[in-house]
């Protein structure tokens, strides 16, 4: 059990956990791609989606990354950290227009076309 002055100085060093520029970038990009009209957008979010993550959504997306270090005993945030907590950081930002919902698109698996987009394009390459 935890008190409240316990709480916040938890919140205080999750909120201080350094998130590296290309980290942070990359986070970024996620978000902007669930929109249908942004340049990192999939084909599947151009096609399905209505409305996509509002730059509170890139928030979330970062702070849920900070968390998700520390409860890997890090305190720094890593590529795979912003892919683990994407999906409920982000599912519940993005509208399906009438084709995805007719379609039966799900939000998740556009987070996963998106992790996967802005990956590839993301990412810095290993050994070149």
């Amino acid at each position: 059990m935890l008190d409240g002055p316990q709480i916040i100085q938890m919140q205080q060093l999750a909120r201080e956990i350094v998130v590296e520029g290309v980290v942070k970038e990359y986070a970024l990009k996620m978000a902007l791609a669930t929109q249908p009209d942004s340049e990192y957008a999939p084909a599947t979010v151009r096609r399905f989606v209505r409305y996509g993550a509002s730059p509170r959504g890139a928030q979330a997306l970062i702070l849920a990354a900070k968390i998700q270090a520390l409860l890997n005993g890090r305190y720094n945030v890593a590529f795979d950290d912003v892919d683990t907590v994407a999906p409920p950081a982000l599912r519940h930002r993005i509208l399906l227009n009438f084709e995805g919902e007719a379609e039966g698109m799900t939000t998740d698996t556009l987070v996963g076309d998106i992790r996967s987009a802005v990956r590839d394009a993301s990412r810095p390459k290993v050994g070149v």
